[in-house]
């Protein structure tokens, strides 16, 4: 679980973007959206390959 300690003074917004800042270092959100439901191992691989599939188009 992230935690920011708050400084004394420090304005709620301030720490909340620091918040913010370290949940998407640790890929926190990506890993919450990517769980809101649940995908099939083989809907997993089938969306990898595709992404794999066009990161190939865009390279060429």
């Amino acid at each position: 679980m992230s935690e920011v300690r708050m400084k004394k003074g420090e304005a709620v917004e301030k720490a909340l973007r620091r918040l913010k800042k370290k949940m998407d270092k640790e890929g926190t959100l990506k890993e919450i959206r990517n769980r809101r439901y649940y995908e099939k191992p083989s809907e997993i691989k089938r969306r990898m390959a595709k992404r794999a599939a066009a990161r190939q188009r865009h390279n060429k």
